[in-house]
């Protein structure tokens, strides 16, 4: 029974990623949202550029594609949240973080610190079990499928933080219903959905015991549920900041929340404690 569950999992591999996302995401004692903001995607990267390196010998294209998928991703994301911080129209947003910031001390922030570095390498578990899993995982169509959809996620994300950084740039005040935010209200968020779930059919031929789907699994899960409680978060946000505009209300009668062509208006009523 031992032997099926953990049957070929890459345990040394498994540990210096974890060790490798500690370190990354150790700036959350600088600032605690760190922890959850530039240590998730500067530890998603770290990963994504460390691990091919290590496992040259058996890489193909689309492990590579993989990989880079993976490393464009986390360094986009912390370079663009670095930026964020310097925007004008984030100045609230940032104030109210860094205040929260203030309130998490002692065993709660290594608590939050451990249980990130865990969840990241959850997430970048399908590449790393790709790498470790040898020719059969590079040469299953699993994998190339899974990097498509890795791309169109990332660039719907990209995309969306494009356009949104583009029009708060001439309109601080004022929400997002152009471009991509004309047809979901958070367009960034299901970009980011689409890429992990791609992410983890990529790794579908690696996962050679239980343990290689409960962890690829855990990630996938944690990361869906934390955009969906993000998306919930943003909508609450925004009616307090938007409510009593009759254009912001007509238009969120009218545009899905998060997913295209899905008529749900609303995650109010889910009850989220990730994200």
């Amino acid at each position: 029974m031992t032997d099926l569950l953990f049957a070929n999992l890459p345990l040394g591999d498994l540990a210096l990623a974890f060790a490798l996302c500690l370190i990354v995401s150790s700036l959350g004692f600088r600032r605690t949202d760190w922890f959850i903001s530039l240590g998730y995607g500067f530890s998603i990267a770290a990963q994504a550029l460390v691990f091919p390196l290590l496992h040259v010998p058996v890489l193909s294209a689309w492990s590579v594609a993989q990989a880079l998928l993976l490393l464009a991703y986390g360094l986009r994301l912390g370079l663009y949240l670095m930026a964020r911080e310097r925007s004008p129209s984030f100045a609230r947003e940032l104030a109210a973080s860094k205040e929260r910031s203030l309130h998490i001390k002692g065993a709660v922030k290594v608590a939050i610190w451990v249980s990130v570095a865990a969840l990241y390498v959850a997430m970048f578990a399908p590449a790393l079990l790709t790498l470790t899993a040898g020719p059969a995982a590079a040469a299953s169509p699993a994998l190339p499928l899974g990097v498509l959809v890795m791309v169109l996620g990332l660039g719907l994300e990209a995309a969306a933080d494009w356009q949104k950084a583009r029009f708060k740039a001439l309109n601080p005040s004022r929400f997002v219903d152009t471009g991509l935010f004309a047809i979901v209200r958070c367009p960034n968020y299901f970009g980011e959905m689409l890429f992990w779930l791609g992410a983890f059919v990529s790794g579908i031929a690696a996962y050679r015991s239980l343990a290689d789907w409960l962890i690829a699994g855990i990630g996938l899960v944690c990361i869906e549920l934390i955009m969906l409680g993000s998306a919930r978060r943003l909508e609450l946000k925004q009616a307090e900041r938007y409510g009593a505009d009759a254009i912001y209300q007509a238009y969120v009668r009218a545009t899905p929340v998060l997913f295209p062509l899905l008529p749900i208006y609303s995650l109010r009523g889910l009850k989220i404690y990730l994200g």
